[in-house]
C-alpha cells in the first residue's frame, strides 16, 4: 500500500465515487430534454448524442494509454473532469446547432473515460488493502439512483435550461473531493497493449466473434432506451420528477445484482452462455412492454427490469470475454468487448433510434428493439447448444499461447 494511503483516504474516495456517477447521471438522463427544449429533433438529438460513443472509441485508449504514461490516474481524471466543466459552460450559452456539436465532440472527448477512469482510481487506492472494489462502486450505483431521483423535482422547478447549472455544482463537489485524495507516485501493474497477433487471435476464435455480435445485437436497443427514455416519458405526459423516478428504479438494484453474482454465479462457459440467452429474452420482453406503455409509470415501472437485463449481461458478458480470450490478450479480448458494447452499438443507436423516432414514433422504435433482441436471444441459444455438443472449453486452449 503506498505510504500516504491510509484509512482517512477511503471517506473521501467513497464520496468522489458517489458524486461522479450523480454527475453524470445528470448528463445521461436529462441533457436529451435541454436539446428537445431549444428545438432540437429526435433525429438531430439522436445524432448528437451518438458522437459520444463514436468519440469514446479514441478518447477511452488516448487517456488509458495517458494515465500509464503519468503513472498518476488522479491527476489524468483531474484533468478530465476540469475539460468537462469548462466545455459544459460553452454548451449551455450556445444556441448554433454547429458549434453545439463541436463543443460536445470536445466535451465527450473529456466525459466518456470518466467512469472507467474512475474504476481504475478505486482500484489503485485500494491495491494492497483488504479493501472490495464492489464496496466502493455500491456508491457509484447510489450517487447515479439518489442523484437522479433529487435533480428530476429542483429541474421541474428551476426549468430545463438550468440543467447544466445542476451538473457544474456537483461537478464542482467531485473536483473539490478529488483533491483531498492524496497523491499517487505509482500505479500497479500495467495492462496488455493490441497487436496485430492479438487481434489475429481474438478475431481467430469464432465463438468470442460470435458473442460480440450477438451482443451489439443486444445493446442497441439498450442504448437507445438511454438515450430516448427521457423524450419518452415527456411525450406520454411526465415530468421531469418522473424522468428522475424511472433512472432511480432502472438503478437501485444493480449493485446488489452484482454482488449475488460475485457470489452465486457458475463460472462455466455453457452455463453463462445460457445465461445471456435468457438475459437477451427478457430485454425482448422489455422493449414490448416499453412499446406497450400507455403512462409514465409503467415505464418506471418497466425500468426495473434493467438491474437484471443490463446488469446481467453486462456483469456475465466481462466474465465470458475472460474465459474466451487467451490470458496473454485478456486486456485486449476486454477493450473490444467494452468498445463494442458501449461504442460501436452507441453509435448505430443513436443514428438508427432518433431517425425511428422522428419518422415512426416510439413505439415502432422499440418494436425495431423487440427484433434486434429476439435475434440476439436466438444467436445465444444456438451458440449454447453447440458448446453443449462439443464440449468446448476455452481454458485448455489458452495452454496452448
Amino acid at each position: 500500500m503506498h505510504p500516504n494511503i491510509n484509512n482517512t483516504t477511503f471517506t473521501p474516495l467513497r464520496w468522489f465515487t458517489f458524486f461522479i456517477y450523480g454527475t453524470l447521471v445528470i448528463f445521461t438522463s436529462f441533457f436529451q430534454l435541454y436539446l428537445q427544449d431549444i428545438g432540437m429533433s429526435q433525429s438531430e438529438i439522436g445524432a448528437l448524442m451518438a458522437i459520444g460513443p463514436l468519440i469514446s472509441l479514441i478518447a477511452n485508449p488516448f487517456w488509458g494509454f495517458y494515465g500509464d504514461r503519468l503513472q498518476n490516474v488522479r491527476f489524468v481524471l483531474l484533468i478530465m473532469m476540469l475539460g468537462t466543466l469548462l466545455m459544459v459552460q460553452l454548451v449551455f450559452h450556445v444556441h448554433n446547432y454547429t458549434i453545439i456539436y463541436i463543443v460536445m465532440t470536445v466535451f465527450f472527448f473529456f466525459q466518456t473515460p470518466m467512469l472507467a477512469q474512475s474504476n481504475t482510481l478505486i482500484l489503485s487506492y485500494i491495491d494492497g488493502t483488504p479493501k472490495k472494489f464492489g464496496g466502493f462502486r455500491l456508491y457509484g450505483s447510489l450517487g447515479w439512483a439518489l442523484t437522479a431521483v433529487a435533480a428530476g423535482p429542483v429541474i421541474d422547478r428551476l426549468g430545463v435550461s438550468q440543467i447544466g447549472t445542476v451538473f457544474t455544482v456537483l461537478l464542482l463537489i467531485a473536483i473539490g473531493i478529488i483533491l483531498l485524495l492524496p497523491p499517487q507516485n505509482k500505479l500497479p501493474g500495467g495492462s496488455a497493449t493490441m497487436n496485430r497477433y492479438a487481434m489475429k487471435k481474438l478475431l481467430g476464435n469464432l465463438y468470442f466473434v460470435g458473442f460480440i455480435v450477438f451482443g451489439i445485437l443486444v445493446a442497441i436497443p439498450n442504448a437507445m432506451n438511454s438515450t430516448f427514455v427521457s423524450l419518452y416519458i415527456v411525450e406520454l405526459g411526465g415530468t421531469k420528477s418522473m424522468v428522475g423516478w424511472a433512472v432511480f428504479a432502472s438503478s437501485i438494484f444493480e449493485a446488489a445484482l452484482f454482488l449475488l453474482f460475485d457470489r452465486y454465479l457458475k463460472r462455466n462457459i455453457s452455463f453463462m452462455i445460457g445465461w445471456l440467452a435468457i438475459v437477451s429474452l427478457l430485454f425482448t420482453l422489455r422493449w414490448f412492454l416499453m412499446a406497450e406503455a400507455t403512462s409514465p409509470w409503467e415505464i418506471i415501472a418497466i425500468q426495473l427490469l434493467h438491474a437484471v437485463t443490463f446488469g446481467g449481461y453486462f456483469y456475465v458478458g466481462t466474465q465470458l470475454t475472460m474465459m474466451f480470450v487467451p490470458k496473454a490478450f485478456r486486456s485486449s479480448g476486454q477493450a473490444i468487448y467494452t468498445m463494442t458494447w458501449s461504442g460501436v452499438s452507441g453509435v448505430i443507436a443513436g443514428f438508427l433510434g432518433g431517425w425511428l423516432f422522428q419518422n415512426f414514433g416510439s413505439e415502432q422504435m422499440y418494436l425495431a428493439g423487440v427484433a434486434l433482441s429476439f435475434v440476439g436471444a436466438i444467436g445465444f441459444a444456438s451458440m449454447w447448444l453447440n458448446v453443449k455438443r462439443t464440449q468446448y472449453r476455452m481454458d485448455e486452449e489458452d495452454e496452448q499461447y
